[in-house]
């Protein structure tokens, strides 16, 4: 019996140096269900507990237990226990910035669970 590939799906959100033909793609902000989590994603957020204006009104809307951020170019992975909501800033994949080293953030979200939280380094910059 050949299993069935489960379909992929791209989401993601523009960052304040991407061009219009992204910017038309993506939008600024992103809220979406994953199995049981509710994650937001924006590219300019803050960490806990220093979000930005913005980004403090919309977590207090939303309620995500998942946020995803960038723009820092610094890796964290931080429980917000007073917003119960996991922070991911997966570091910086690209070339620009000032980090030495590129890094993604690979985890799994199973039910309402957010699991195998793995960093994976590709190399210098």
């Amino acid at each position: 019996m050949r299993l069935k590939e489960k379909s992929k799906i791209i989401k993601g959100v523009y960052g304040n140096i991407d061009e219009q033909e992204i910017r038309h793609e993506f939008p600024e902000q992103l809220v979406f269900n994953c199995e049981q989590v509710k994650v937001m994603m924006r590219h300019i957020g803050g960490s806990p507990p220093n979000y930005n204006p913005e980004t403090r009104k919309e977590l207090s809307i939303h309620k995500p237990q998942l946020f995803i951020s960038g723009h820092s170019h610094i890796l964290k992975v931080i429980y917000d226990d007073k917003i119960n909501c996991l922070h991911i800033n997966p570091g910086a994949a690209g070339k620009q910035g000032w980090h030495k080293v590129r890094t993604i953030i690979r985890f799994a979200i199973d039910g309402s669970d957010i699991k195998n939280c793995e960093v994976i380094e590709l190399g210098k910059k």
